[in-house]
């Protein structure tokens, strides 16, 4: 697994940094990483499938929980 989930955007230095001083919200990470990996999966299987690949891989959230992380509105 990637120690940087945000290598796109920030480097691994200023990740560490971030991190190192609790300055970024892990939660909103893990949407993030879980949104793209439901955008990747999408390109291969259908909806409801990729849904179910990522509750397996996240077994501790609940299929409506993963299901409104990659449906929500990114204008709030």
């Amino acid at each position: 697994m990637r120690l940087n989930p945000l290598g796109d955007f920030i480097d691994d230095d200023t990740f560490a940094l971030l991190q190192q001083h609790r300055l970024f919200d892990a939660k909103s990470v893990r949407d993030f990483q879980i949104r793209k990996t439901y955008r990747e999966m999408r390109k291969k299987m259908t909806a409801s499938d990729a849904l179910d690949k990522l509750q397996e891989l996240h077994p501790y959230l609940q299929y409506d929980t993963i299901r409104k992380i990659v449906y929500m509105s990114k204008a709030s």
